[in-house]
Parts: structure tokens; C-alpha cells; sequence
């Protein structure tokens, strides 16, 4: 389904109605449970670099559209309107922006890149953003972009300032992949938030190569919000780093969300939300993720709200 912009969106609409994969519950708030972890060894890490070719990243399939089929006939039905969008392109001074390549430069192209892994066998893509950290090695996502009904993926890399099958500042494998764990234990879309600590290359940290984003905890709602991400399904091609900007409100229907109009497909999930972003250097505070989107409001994303709990998660990673 082309609208749907996360793996969380295929199913949000019913919930555990009908699968019981994911929750809106917010009653795991101040759940005591560790964050939850996956460490990749050594060889796993070499294993998942070399498997990374540019053709398997060419032919990465976003992970929400791997998904789809599991989803209600009802919310698999294609949009009237799927056939006849095309993507305008995106003027960076214009605000708000539905949807378009980004083409201002500045740190963003650098720091949010493209994350690939293996999921049940198969090839699949999502997206990400190296944050500062202590350790120099971290990268926010969406929580079903690491784990997914009860399965970590493998073979992670973290591709920044993806071009096409080309990875200018090289691939960076996982040394262990996060999530909340409230998403662990029961997909509660509020909280589907993941994270990795990357390995160095060639004797480097990430952010020592490419830098990284600052990042906000329990901010405002209502802010001015820039949402990036690289989607990969139609009409999007992965190619690129595409942007929606605009006014973010709070969902008002299943979740404690922020939602921002915007026109982005599979493969964009996990993709930084900023706040107090500046178009000239690229730079922001990251606040939250590209993870869901309703079937029965389109050109509408949604992100969780990063609370106390991500940043137990944050603060987990950023001093593994």
C-alpha cells in the first residue's frame, strides 16, 4: 500500500482487533523494564558489510511494504488517488512542504542515511540519523526498523548519505540494535522508537566522519517539525533524501504522537523529526521518527513522542 509510510501503519487501524501485534496503550509508561538489547558479534558485523552489496541495496524492499500482506484486505485496498500523485519537487525556503528531495545541503544529508538488515530472509530497508552521543556511535530509528513480532533483524548496517546504491561514508555495521521496552514486549506504538550503536570503520567513530544531530526530549507538541527520510516505495525510489516540513499536532485518535502532513511511502520509517531546525545548516534537534501513517488519512505521517522513555533508550545506547 503506497500510502502507508511504517510497518506500524499496515495494522494501526485494527490494532489487536485482529492480529494482536500492536497496542495504543500508554499504560506501559512507567513500565521498570530494562531497555531491551540485541548485541551483533564481531563476525556477524564483517558478515552483514559484506552482504551489503550495491545491488542488495538497490533491491532493498522497504520493510512496511515486506509487510502489507499481512494486513486486512480492507487496508491492503489501493487509494483512487494512488495512480495519478507525483512527487513535486521541493523548494527548501518553503513552508510548510508536503513532501520533496531535499536539495539545501547542510549536515542533514550527511547524518541521516539509509539502514538496511535482513528480515525473515529477506532484504529490507528503513531509515536513520547519527545523533551526538559519548560514544560516537549512535543512531536513532523506529523500534520495528531493529525488532519486529519478536524478532531482532540482522545483518544491520547504518548507509549515511545513501546515493544510489553507493555508500559515500561507508557502511557502518551494528555492534547492538535497541528498542523501548514497551515496544518489545508488546508493539505499543507510542513507543516505537529503536536505536543502534554502530562499530567503528577504519578506526573512526561515526560521528567523527559524518557528525551528528542534537536531540530534544519532552518537548512541545505543536511545533514546527522537519521530517526526513529515504522512502523506497512508489512513488519514491530510495534514491533520495526527501523532507516534509510544516506545523506538527498530536494525535487525537489511538496514540500520544506528533503528526505533520506528509507524503512519504515505506522505507522512510525511522526518519528524523526535527525541532528548532535550521534549513541553512541542516542541523536540528531530533524529537522524534517517521512510524506510522493512517489508512484512512493519507499524506499524513506520524512519530512518537520522545518522552523519559526515549531517552532511558538514548542514554542506554549512548554508553554501550
Amino acid at each position: 500500500m503506497r500510502r502507508h509510510r511504517t510497518a506500524a501503519g499496515i495494522l494501526l487501524a485494527v490494532g489487536a482487533l485482529f492480529t494482536g501485534g500492536l497496542t495504543s496503550t500508554a499504560a506501559a509508561a512507567s513500565s521498570p523494564a530494562p531497555v531491551a538489547a540485541h548485541t551483533a558479534p564481531a563476525a556477524e558485523q564483517q558478515r552483514a558489510t559484506a552482504f551489503w552489496t550495491a545491488d542488495r541495496m538497490r533491491g532493498a524492499t522497504p520493510l512496511d511494504v515486506l509487510l502489507t500482506p499481512g494486513a486486512t484486505k480492507a487496508l491492503r485496498a489501493p487509494r483512487p488517488e494512488a495512480a495519478t500523485t507525483t512527487v513535486a519537487p521541493a523548494a527548501p525556503t518553503a513552508f510548510p512542504q508536503p513532501g520533496g528531495p531535499w536539495t539545501a545541503g547542510g549536515a542533514v544529508v550527511k547524518t541521516s542515511g539509509r539502514v538496511f538488515f535482513t528480515f525473515q530472509g529477506r532484504t529490507a530497508s528503513c531509515t536513520g540519523n547519527s545523533v551526538n552521543s559519548q560514544n560516537g556511535s549512535t543512531v536513532l530509528t523506529a523500534g520495528h526498523c531493529v525488532k519486529y513480532q519478536g524478532s531482532w533483524h540482522t545483518n544491520w548496517i547504518f548507509v549515511p548519505g545513501y546515493d544510489n546504491g553507493q555508500a559515500p561514508y561507508g557502511q557502518w555495521a551494528a555492534s547492538k540494535t535497541l528498542t523501548t521496552p514497551q515496544w518489545d514486549a508488546t508493539q505499543a506504538m507510542n513507543y516505537d522508537i529503536g536505536a543502534a550503536v554502530v562499530a567503528p570503520l577504519n578506526g573512526q567513530k561515526l560521528t567523527s566522519v559524518i557528525g551528528g544531530q542534537g536531540i530534544q526530549f519532552n518537548g512541545a507538541y505543536g511545533q514546527k517539525m522537519y521530517a526526513f527520510g529515504f522512502p523506497a516505495a512508489a512513488p519514491y525510489d530510495g534514491t533520495k533524501l526527501i523532507y516534509c516540513s510544516g506545523n506538527s499536532s498530536k494525535d487525537w485518535l489511538l496514540t500520544q504522537d506528533h503528526g505533520v502532513a506528509c507524503n512519504m511511502t515505506g522505507g522512510s520509517s525511522g526518519g528524523p523529526w526535527f525541532a528548532n531546525f535550521d534549513e541553512a545548516t541542516g542541523t536540528g534537534l531530533q524529537a522524534s521518527v517517521n512510524s506510522f501513517g493512517y489508512v484512512f488519512i493519507p499524506n499524513r505521517m506520524f512519530g512518537p513522542y520522545f518522552g523519559n522513555d526515549a531517552k532511558t533508550l538514548y542514554d542506554k545506547a549512548q554508553t554501550t
